[in-house]
């Protein structure tokens, strides 16, 4: 495999099939909790890296409601193809998200969220979840952490993600990798184990 740089990451996760996966996950610690450092900190992102899955994730400010709609806005700007929203189904309806990343303790709202057509992840750390999550028919998976981050619990490590991989991934069951990816080296070991594409925070923040 050649070289990879961040250009040549921007170059392969474009939306041409088959290509790796770029999920940039919002944080307000590394994006901001108001709408103009949300803005301004995701606009520069967006226009370094080519991410072909965005996610807004805000566990604790006030104003979630504006801060989501602010990430939709600047998503749709910039063509990301798909833009979802965490765990919070009722703001992905209201405001018209694409899809939902669901955490590890929503699995009873999966089947429900399928029937809407929304494209949906759901947080993973076991096989067994894996497992549920393949029954359920969600779009794709995150596995974390793969390397490690602190409070996280113990790294997965990249054999048991390409075992995971190897046993699970299908066309239409993706496999994310998450957890501690915060350079151009985590990227490249996770392209070497068949991953569909690699989930951060902090690997995209400019």
């Amino acid at each position: 495999m050649k070289e990879v740089t961040t250009h040549t990451i921007k170059k392969e996760t474009s939306s041409k099939s088959p290509f790796f996966i770029s999920y940039l996950i919002t944080d307000p610690d590394e994006f901001g909790n108001t709408p103009e450092e949300l803005k301004r900190n995701l606009s520069k992102a967006l226009a370094h890296f080519e991410i072909d899955i965005l996610c807004f994730r805000d566990k604790r400010s006030i104003n979630k409601k504006i801060l989501a709609q602010t990430c939709l806005e600047i998503g749709r700007k910039y063509k990301v193809p798909k833009i979802l929203i965490n765990s919070e189904i009722e703001l992905c309806n209201e405001l018209g998200f694409d899809g939902i990343h669901l955490n590890s303790k929503q699995f009873e709202f999966l089947k429900n969220i399928k029937l809407k057509k929304l494209f949906t992840i759901i947080s993973c750390h076991t096989e067994d979840e894996i497992l549920l999550a393949k029954k359920y028919k969600s779009d794709a998976v995150t596995y974390s952490p793969i390397f490690f981050k602190k409070n996280k619990g113990k790294p997965k490590g990249l054999d048991n993600l390409k075992n995971i991989v190897s046993k699970y991934q299908k066309e239409d069951f993706l496999v994310i990798a998450l957890g501690g990816i915060t350079d151009v080296k985590n990227v490249k070991s996770i392209m070497q184990t068949g991953a569909k594409g690699f989930a951060s925070i902090r690997y995209f923040k400019i």
